[in-house]
Formats: C-alpha cells, structure tokens, sequence
C-alpha cells in the first residue's frame, strides 16, 4: 500500500528562532510540511535539528516565531497529535518492554483493554514480541529504538517525530527501522525526522531542508538537491613533505576546482568523472 499524497499542511512553521545568551541556535527558520509526508532535516550535528524538533514538540521554549501542529499552536493541544522519539531513550529500564508500552499508554488515557491490546499489536508488529516480558535494560540498541517508536505512536498520532533514528545503532536494525517508518508513514502518519546521513534522507524523504548553524539553505527533493547543489570531491592525503611536489602538477588539473593543503590535497571533480587519472597522477610524484 503506498501513501496518499496530498498538499494539506500539518505542520506549518514560520521565522522560529531559538536563542540562548549570545548563541542563536536556530534562526528564522520557516517551512511546511503536508499531511502524509516524510520530512527530513539533514544537517551535521550541533546544526540545530534537535532543537527545532524541541521546540516544534513543546520540549522547549521558543524565543520567537510560531508554530503550528494539525493547526494547533498550544502545547497541550497538540499532545495527542504527536508522537516524540528522541535521540535518547526515554523509557524505564527496570521495566520489560510490554510495561513500558502499557506506561505509555496509560499516560494517553487509554483504557486497560486497549493499551494492552495495542501494545500486544506493536510488540508484534516491531518483531519485539519475544522479548515483551524482558526487561528494557537487557535490550539491544536497536531493540530499544524500536521499542521507544513503538511507546511514541501508541495513542496512534497523526505526526511522528524522530531525531537521529539511526544514529549509533548496527547495520541491520538500522535497515529495520527504516523499514518501520515506511510502513508507518505508509498507513498514514507524517514523519518529521532529523539526520546527518544524506543516504538515509535520500531513501526515506520526500522532501529535505538542509540546515547549518542554525538556518536552513535549502528545501527540495533529494535528487533536487543532488543534482544542483552537490558537487563530486576528491580528498586525498599527503605527507607535509610532498605538498611542493603536488602542486607541480597543477597544470593537469587545470580544468577543476583545485585546493592545496598542508597535508592533503582536495580536487572537485566534474560529472563523476573516473578519478584514475587523478590517482595515477599522483601516483607518479
């Protein structure tokens, strides 16, 4: 089943800036996000997605700028609408997995009847039904991650936030998650994730801000940006010894984007051209 597209806004988020003394960590950041859409922030870390995720989610305060979530801009009412997975945990390691979606739903109001249902649904539906009676502390990290998505869509939100999914867990269960949250956003909930891999946006988003310090460059698709902003790079590394040598081949590269260092040199490589010559080249100093 794959998703429904459409062009309602769910999230709308306008010149939100977040200050702390002399540090602006996000600033007039502005952008939409529509209904059933898989959303990124790819950026390095210390760009400032956690703290725009902090602040769309109500976790903290904003300096100034607004938001609004399903078109609510009040933190207690957005609450039921969205489902919150941090970078870290958030759940009880003395209790097993199955307490902890229990928890978790209890917090949501949700009947004895039904959390246990639910939780019985997502333990299943994560491949965490083995280790329901475990305890939580005795998870694998990328147990944890999945049990901790599992505990944020347990009241069934319409938005779910992810910041760094994937960050720090194996190949494997990385692959898993990202398979969850297709299939999330396949029945119908809108992802909002955060993450420095471009390979991971490129697969999961239909669309991508690329933020640094604290702004936000560019909006477009992946491919977009790709193909207009992205540029091949060679790095190669060179004893201090050899930097004289190197640029006596400078006249070769003529044609490119060429820059010398101290120990390494950097060459931007048209159209993913072969880098053999480039490497044989160098080979030859």
């Amino acid at each position: 089943m794959s998703r429904k597209k459409n062009n309602k806004t769910i999230i709308e988020v306008n010149n939100l800036t977040k200050k702390y003394k002399n540090l602006t960590a996000v600033d007039n950041v502005t952008f939409k996000v529509n209904e059933n859409e898989i959303f990124a922030f790819l950026g390095p870390n210390g760009a400032g997605k956690t703290t725009t995720i902090n602040m769309l989610t109500g976790l903290s305060k904003i300096t100034s700028g607004e938001r609004y979530i399903n078109g609510k801009k009040n933190k207690t009412d957005i609450q039921k609408d969205i489902g919150v997975v941090a970078s870290e945990s958030n759940l009880y390691p003395e209790l097993s997995g199955f307490e902890n979606l229990i928890f978790a739903a209890s917090l949501y109001g949700i009947n004895k009847s039904e959390r246990e249902k639910r939780a019985e649904e997502l333990l299943n539906k994560f491949g965490l039904i083995d280790a329901a009676d475990r305890k939580f502390e005795a998870y694998s990290k990328g147990m944890k991650r999945k049990l901790t998505i599992a505990a944020a869509i347990i009241h069934k939100p319409k938005i779910l936030f992810l910041d760094e999914p994937t960050t720090g867990i194996d190949v494997a269960s990385a692959r898993q998650i990202r398979n969850l949250i297709e299939k999330l956003n396949n029945d119908g909930t809108t992802i909002f994730l955060t993450t420095h891999y471009i390979e991971e946006a490129e697969r999961l988003s239909d669309r991508v801000a690329f933020l640094v310090e604290g702004k936000i460059k560019h909006i477009d698709k992946i491919e977009n940006l790709l193909n207009n902003k992205a540029k091949n790079v060679l790095e190669l590394s060179t004893g201090r010894g050899c930097l004289k040598k190197v640029e006596s081949i400078r006249n070769e590269f003529s044609d490119q984007n060429i820059e010398f260092f101290s120990d390494k040199i950097r060459i931007q490589i048209k159209n993913q051209e072969n880098i053999r010559k480039y490497v044989d080249a160098l080979d030859e100093l």
